[in-house]
């Protein structure tokens, strides 16, 4: 089954999310560059600390605490030490544009920890064939929001549209390594719903997926009991949507040749309409 990564640094929700079937938690120190990237976006940047790694680690049984750091800068090895010392399981690598930085950053981990470099610039794109062969890389995962603003594209779905994850996933597959990309809606939400989401996954072989903040919608309003299901326990709101993801799979995986193909045009569909739409939307 593919893996589920909930980013949060609220060891409650954390907890919540491992019993519901959350497989990695996802706790965000990456702040160097993001504002200047996505403020002009509506997209979260988080502002997750190094002392909430211990705590989230704490409360988690099975599901892997993964980290993302900064870029690679002067106080990464600093930052290596902090993240492995406080309990991190994996140690993400965000915006690197050459495999020299991969490799830079995977002796400095030093096999300590598993090693996710994150996809998401043209450069990181153009070395990927090297990135794949370096020992001690664990996996890739495939930054849908920051590579398509890298390539100056219009919709965060467009290079899972046009075959850039195509090309990306075959090669990535070939080296034996798993990888993931993007983030997933709730099933029948998003502009590119869940499932159609779901399904790309299952058709380009991916086995792990970040969980949009749709999936904590009504989660900090239920503990505040702000919210018309505020008799309803957090965590079981979250095992409902997940177990609507996994039944979302099961059919997925049932899927002729055809269906396969059918689905995957229908979502090529949805973003070049989504992206013609907001042209015309545009002043000229």
């Amino acid at each position: 089954m593919m893996r589920f990564i909930l980013i949060t640094n609220d060891p409650k929700l954390a907890r919540q999310a491992e019993v519901a079937g959350v497989n990695r938690i996802f706790v965000d120190l990456e702040i160097l560059g993001k504002q200047e990237r996505q403020g002009h976006l509506n997209t979260h940047i988080a502002d997750h600390k190094v002392s909430d790694i211990v705590k989230v680690k704490s409360v988690l049984d099975r599901a892997e605490l993964l980290v993302r750091l900064n870029p690679l800068n002067k106080a990464t090895p600093r930052e290596v030490e902090e993240a492995i010392g406080h309990g991190a399981d994996i140690l993400m690598l965000p915006m690197y544009r050459t495999d020299a930085e991969v490799r830079e950053f995977v002796k400095i981990v030093d096999s300590r920890v598993k090693v996710i470099p994150l996809l998401e610039t043209s450069g990181a794109f153009q070395s990927i064939s090297d990135v794949v062969k370096i020992p001690g890389v664990s996996e890739i995962y495939i930054g849908l929001n920051d590579l398509y603003l890298d390539f100056g594209l219009q919709f965060m779905f467009e290079p899972l549209a046009n075959g850039m994850v195509d090309e990306l996933a075959g090669i990535v597959k070939k080296a034996g390594l798993p990888f993931g990309f993007g983030g997933i809606a709730r099933v029948g939400e998003g502009i590119i719903p869940g499932e159609l989401v779901l399904g790309e996954h299952l058709r380009l072989g991916s086995s792990s997926v970040i969980l949009s903040r749709t999936f904590q919608r009504n989660l900090r309003k239920t503990q505040r009991n702000g919210d018309l299901e505020s008799d309803i326990d957090p965590a079981k709101i979250l095992t409902i949507q997940i177990r609507k993801l996994e039944s979302a799979y099961a059919k997925l995986e049932l899927r002729g040749k055809n269906q396969i193909e059918a689905d995957c045009q229908r979502l090529r569909m949805l973003v070049r309409n989504y992206i013609e739409t907001k042209a015309s939307e545009t002043p000229a």
